[in-house]
């Protein structure tokens, strides 16, 4: 697979111009790493989390939700590995003292500091300054407890949301009277002090997880393992709409596996800079379960009742970036195409994702009896559709184009036909065809057109 063809430019241009992400602080400079969604981002967002929700949660009878803290006792994280392992290799700028990904700086995918050594003999800095060796550098963000700023008030903001899942394990399985196998799903922010954060929303310093970790018996780790790909693959395609062309497998090598994971497998995107991971599905055996046992002093094992059988589960993972996501949905439904020799940019957005799913327009906004019809349609919308859009600005053609770049199914207008017979023009974005519909069908007509 070769970058996606959409450029990352567009991409962000579209952010800005239309309201769906904006970088962070930007009034002072911004912070790199760092961005805030806007009102169109924040409702494209919650969507794609409602829809894992939905799937993940609502249609499983034996996944359950938690909604852990951020910040975590310090031990959760030396007992997850994180404190000792969570590195990734840097170099730094001998005279700016500017820090820099080593592996990226040597265009290779490895994170081994003898191979990044030898590959990086007479490298300079962007620069152009004599660097460092390779070593390693923590990603963890500290914070400090209390009063007093000190090493004995160290705290650290999660570098991942699976923390708090594996130390509630036991609370879940009670109180739910959860048997194995189980699973518990998580949305959150995460937290890493990546050294150099890059291409766009793809690598932050904050992020937002949507992920499931799977309790199982050891014996049915392969099949298990096997059948959460398919669920992510699944989801992808056929929830979100992504096009299989721009989708493939990257199975990790062993050097590239975390210290955790028996097993991994990422379903990588086509973004515009190369394939990149989006989500990834481990197999992580007990090993999380045993050393949170072992510092915590906590009998986690679990008693099969019905077999007689005692064994601490392994454990699938099931994880996907929230911004990665975003960014993924945006390159894939982006489109720019030529209409009656007219361009116009559309973000062919699956409906259940589309942050509005229908714009209402009067034709003429100084019609105050089309006002009046189109209100009245654009109440009864918002009753049923929730996220429907007033748009009056311009003339029609204007507010197609603006509907359709920001990816709105369906856009109704009121004329003065629709004065005469109480219909009213649907117009779909995909193939901008243009039908007549009595105004007391429209709810059931977009019922159906939206549920597909």
């Amino acid at each position: 697979m070769q970058a996606n063809q959409v450029k990352m430019e567009d991409i962000v241009s579209l952010c800005k111009r239309r309201g769906f992400v904006f970088q962070s602080s930007e009034i002072y400079g911004g912070l790199a790493g760092f961005y805030d969604y806007g009102p169109l981002g924040v409702e494209l967002v919650n969507n794609l989390k409602k829809l894992w929700w939905q799937t993940m949660v609502g249609e499983h009878d034996n996944i359950f939700g938690l909604d852990g803290a951020i910040i975590q006792n310090p031990l959760l994280w030396e007992a997850s590995g994180h404190i000792a392992g969570f590195t990734d290799p840097m170099v730094e700028d001998l005279v700016t003292h500017k820090r820099y990904r080593a592996d990226h700086l040597a265009g290779v995918d490895s994170t081994d500091l003898s191979e990044l050594t030898k590959l990086l003999k007479d490298q300079r800095s962007p620069e152009g300054n004599p660097i460092s060796p390779p070593r390693y550098f923590n990603m963890m963000m500290k914070t400090w407890l209390g009063a007093i700023e000190g090493d004995v008030a160290t705290a650290y903001l999660r570098p991942e949301t699976a923390g708090a899942i594996f130390t509630n394990f036991i609370n879940v399985k009670e109180t739910m009277r959860a048997k194995i196998p189980f699973g518990i799903a998580q949305i959150g922010k995460a937290f890493r002090n990546e050294i150099s954060p890059r291409d766009f929303i793809f690598r932050v310093r904050e992020l937002e997880q949507m992920e499931m970790q799977y309790f199982i018996n050891p014996k049915a780790q392969e099949q298990t393992y096997q059948a959460w790909r398919e669920f992510a693959w699944n989801f992808l395609v056929n929830k979100v709409g992504i096009q299989e062309k721009n989708l493939s497998w990257h199975e990790h090598s062993e050097q590239e596996r975390a210290h955790y994971a028996k097993a991994a497998h990422d379903i990588y995107f086509n973004f515009p800079q190369g394939p990149k991971e989006l989500w990834g599905t481990h197999n992580r055996t007990d090993y999380d379960l045993a050393n949170h046992s072992r510092l915590s002093g906590k009998d986690l094992t679990y008693f099969d009742e019905i077999n007689g059988e005692k064994y601490l589960p392994y454990v699938i993972e099931s994880s996907v970036g929230v911004g990665r996501m975003l960014l993924a949905v945006l390159v894939d439904s982006y489109s720019v195409e030529n209409i009656n020799s007219e361009s116009r940019t559309v973000l062919k957005l699956k409906p259940v994702i589309a942050p509005y799913k229908v714009a209402v327009s009067p034709l003429l906004k100084n019609k105050p009896e089309l006002v009046t019809f189109a209100q009245k349609i654009y109440q009864q919308l918002k009753q049923k559709f929730v996220m429907v859009m007033w748009d009056d600005n311009g003339n029609i053609g204007k507010r197609y184009r603006r509907q359709d770049e920001i990816g709105t199914p369906f856009c109704i207008t009121i004329d003065f036909e629709s004065l005469d017979n109480q219909s009213v023009t649907v117009r779909h974005r995909d193939t901008t065809k243009q039908e007549r519909v009595p105004a007391d069908k429209l709810v059931d007509i977009l019922n159906k057109e939206l549920k597909k």
